[in-house]
């Protein structure tokens, strides 16, 4: 059952970091996804384009053009789409350390984008945040 509760949200973040290399790319039309040998992470559809998200290594066969190469952790709390306070508390612990987050949030996870070379310090920040928490 998603969590609305900010504590009992932050008590079982669980953030678990893919170390695979990300970037986002913005692409004037909906990408030919059939050259792409596995589906990107995600398409987002903004007014200057359309946004894809995926694995470093096909944009870069593909010649898209990224700035920045990111790692992703995924929060596997299930929370709420309702649930208030969990991004900007995770914001706000990763900001202390300098470490940006690009959010991505979909139906059961919230997944944060963070800069590549510091992935490994925002997990632990994380893990931290997370055990203070259930203290």
């Amino acid at each position: 059952m998603p969590q609305t509760n900010l504590q009992a949200m932050l008590a079982t973040l669980s953030p678990s970091l893919d170390p695979t290399e990300m970037v986002f790319c913005c692409l004037g039309g909906f990408p030919d996804l059939s050259k792409l040998p596995t589906e990107p992470f995600a398409l987002i559809k903004e007014e200057e384009g359309w946004t894809v998200i995926l694995e470093r290594r096909m944009a870069d066969a593909l010649d898209w053009i990224y700035e920045g190469v990111f790692c992703k952790i995924t929060l596997e709390v299930n929370s709420s789409l309702d649930a208030v306070g969990l991004t900007a508390v995770v914001a706000t612990e990763l900001t202390k350390y300098d470490i940006s987050a690009n959010v991505v949030a979909a139906y059961f996870h919230d997944h944060i984008f963070v800069p590549y070379s510091r992935a490994n310090a925002a997990l632990e920040c994380l893990e931290s945040l997370q055990r203070s928490v259930e203290q």
